[in-house]
């Protein structure tokens, strides 16, 4: 018996069969996976570079307290197991490689969906991806060069008493960091999530401006879970730009409204 023909949206048949389907995202899982481990394997070997980015916030010396102002300080971290920095190496170099390789991750997803899309569909699916990857790179530096620094310039330097010297470990300063950087690229998803939610017509400008009060509260709530420490001042500096993200989001309802 033969294998059913399976339809595309342009109107014309293709004989790929289920398996056929599977052995295509196979290859594109592999040649994914080997974007990955390629440039992984690039910045395990640039490790001077690697984390001269890495620990810049560390210092006044880092752009962003160069351009505040702010007074000369800079926090010393230390290493408490044996296999901590080999272990925390990998990992940073792992997720530097996926960072850099997700562009070409978003290719090879795109190259394996968009032949079942229509043509307007396939535009919408582009401008979406695109802006969603934007978005997310834009929320990682903010967090590289805001909201992570000033996070670390106060609690580094906060003490109880001039007796009690900070001790930070480079597990906790790294694990930081990157949890911090993977939620901010999330959370500056909301205007790309408000406008597809505007266009299908399932929110509109004019209720997330009469409900604005009610998203403040949300979003100081949804700062303090996604926040890795519990002292006000980083809820505050990861509120502030989650609110700006939500005035941005009215402006792109509005704009798909019209």
């Amino acid at each position: 018996m033969n294998e059913p023909q399976s339809p595309i949206p342009n109107g014309g048949e293709t004989t790929m069969t289920f398996w056929d389907h599977l052995d295509v995202l196979r290859s594109s899982l592999i040649r994914m996976a080997m974007a990955i481990v390629i440039f992984a394997v690039a910045a395990f070997v640039m490790k001077d570079e690697l984390f001269s980015i890495v620990l810049a916030p560390r210092s006044s010396d880092f752009i962003s307290f160069r351009l505040l102002g702010v007074d000369t300080f800079r926090l010393h971290l230390m290493n408490t197991g044996l296999t901590e920095q080999f272990m925390i190496h990998m990992r940073t170099a792992l997720y530097a490689g996926l960072l850099v390789a997700s562009p070409y991750i978003l290719y090879e997803l795109f190259r394996f969906v968009s032949p079942g899309l229509y043509q307007n569909e396939r535009r919408y699916a582009l401008w979406i991806v695109g802006a969603a990857y934007i978005m997310f790179i834009v929320g990682t530096l903010v967090n590289y060069f805001v909201v992570f620094p000033l996070t670390v310039r106060f609690l580094g330097t906060y003490q109880v008493s001039p007796d009690v010297a900070n001790m930070l470990t480079l597990q906790s300063y790294i694990d930081t960091l990157l949890g911090m950087s993977l939620v901010m690229g999330i959370v500056f998803e909301l205007p790309v999530v408000s406008g597809l939610l505007g266009r299908m017509g399932l929110i509109s400008s004019d209720m997330m401006s009469k409900y604005r009060r009610h998203a403040i509260v949300a979003i100081l709530v949804v700062a303090a879970v996604i926040t890795p420490t519990t002292d006000v001042f980083t809820l505050f500096v990861v509120a502030l730009p989650i609110y700006l993200l939500y005035e941005v989001s009215i402006g792109v309802v509005r704009c798909f409204q019209k």
